[in-house]
């Protein structure tokens, strides 16, 4: 399918990013941590350029943010990221998938009447870097949140989600009704950035994105015997710290196995003082992999590397669910469209897996999704060193419009 001439400004996305960015950003990084101020000013720069256009903007029950030009069916395409970052992030991580599809909208607002509904949404909470609940906007649409589990949740200063939220006027018992902004959708497509090294290891700017690498995400907790550090001997020292490091060595050793990626990203001892052998430690586990059963396999190794390490020092092992989705291959006809329209605009069929959780993750639960990845500095994402050449992002909005029409056209013919 060729994709005619239209309007869509690649260099009007890095505009409005640069934007974005001199507003909501500064010499430590982005200032967009979800449900507070810098985050709500970044929307209201969106709302800004969103009253230009002649769309629908309003907020659903989980706080995502809609904008809806309608089309002459009621058959919606929906593109978006979000505006969200960690404590000190990067300024293109979601903001890029917002702000491409911000000029999506313009353009075919500039055509006319698009044949289907398209809707920018950015996402609510994305980053979960508050409260440790990633993807909150878009589970809660999809219909994946444990309410139970979001009552106990906590930031590290002690503020309750269920309070912080209802600030923003949000009842964790209204988030189910967020899910009717499915009923008419047909496809969301994103765009994002990789936010690792391999399209500049290859020298590349973008590519389609296959699907979502699988997660599974633990808290261990190893427990042996504290003791002083002087007066107890080696050989009689159960010290959980030890066991906790066997276990983190090992499940490198399964992610390498099993070609998957494997991370113990915290760990704290007690009594946690220098002269006390460890009598408790806890540590979080991240794996992933692009293949359930892969991913399956590699949980079960860590499970038996867990009770090996814990012997070993004579300490017991207990585990506490955090998080887990499944791997999430996107769409076929999607991933067609994509790669089409990377081709046009770079020449070439490359494809990777995301190692990165997006929004895209829990819509492919619900209907047909796809991703568009740019090109990442160093790899380097979640720090104020995230870049991307301008040339990449501009491309990378390139292949999104295009990939977007291509959709549009599907959906319009009665494809999807």
């Amino acid at each position: 399918m060729h994709v005619a001439e239209n309007s869509f400004d690649p260099s009007r996305v890095v505009a409005e990013l640069r934007a974005l960015d001199a507003r909501t950003g500064g010499p430590d990084g982005s200032r967009r941590l979800c449900w507070t101020p810098e985050w709500l000013e970044a929307r209201t720069l969106l709302r800004e350029s969103l009253a230009t256009l002649p769309v629908e903007v309003d907020e659903d029950e989980a706080g995502n943010l809609w904008a809806v030009l309608r089309g002459t069916s009621i058959d919606t395409l929906v593109v978006g990221s979000h505006l969200d970052s960690v404590p000190k992030g990067g300024w293109l991580d979601g903001a890029l998938g917002v702000m491409a599809g911000l000029e999506l909208l313009r353009s075919l607002a500039d055509e006319g009447t698009p044949p289907v509904t398209v809707a920018l949404v950015d996402w609510a909470d994305e980053e979960g870097a508050r409260f440790g609940r990633s993807l909150f906007g878009s589970a809660a649409t999809v219909g994946t949140l444990d309410l139970e589990v979001l009552r106990e949740l906590s930031d590290k200063e002690g503020n309750k989600l269920v309070d912080v939220v209802g600030e923003h006027g949000i009842t964790l018992e209204n988030l189910d009704a967020a899910r009717t902004r499915l009923a008419d959708v047909k496809a969301y497509v994103e765009v994002h950035i990789e936010q690792g090294p391999i399209l500049e290891s290859i020298g590349k700017g973008i590519c389609t994105v296959t699907g979502t690498k699988g997660i599974e995400r633990e808290r261990l907790i190893f427990r042996g015997q504290a003791a002083h550090a002087g007066t107890m001997p080696m050989p009689m020292r159960r010290d959980s710290f030890r066991a906790a490091s066997r276990f983190a060595l090992e499940i490198a050793e399964i992610a390498r196995r099993h070609d998957g990626v494997t991370t113990v990203g915290y760990a704290q001892c007690w009594p946690g003082v220098v002269t006390a052998v460890p009598g408790e430690t806890r540590i979080t586990m991240d794996m992933r992999h692009i293949e359930a059963e892969a991913l399956a396999a590699m949980f079960a190794d860590a499970h038996d590397a867990a009770e090996a390490a814990a012997a070993a020092e004579g300490c017991t092992i207990e585990w506490e669910h955090i998080f887990r989705i499944p791997p999430m291959p996107f769409h076929p006809a999607l991933l067609d469209a994509a790669r089409e329209s990377v081709a046009e605009v770079e020449g070439h069929d490359i494809e990777l897996p995301s190692g990165a959780l997006h929004d895209a993750s829990e819509m492919a639960r619900a209907v047909p999704t796809v991703m568009i990845f740019s090109s990442s500095i160093d790899g380097l994402s979640h720090t104020k060193e995230e870049n991307t050449p301008d040339e990449h992002l501009e491309m990378a909005a390139d292949a999104f419009n295009r990939t977007s029409r291509r959709t549009i056209g599907l959906i319009a013919a009665g494809s999807l």
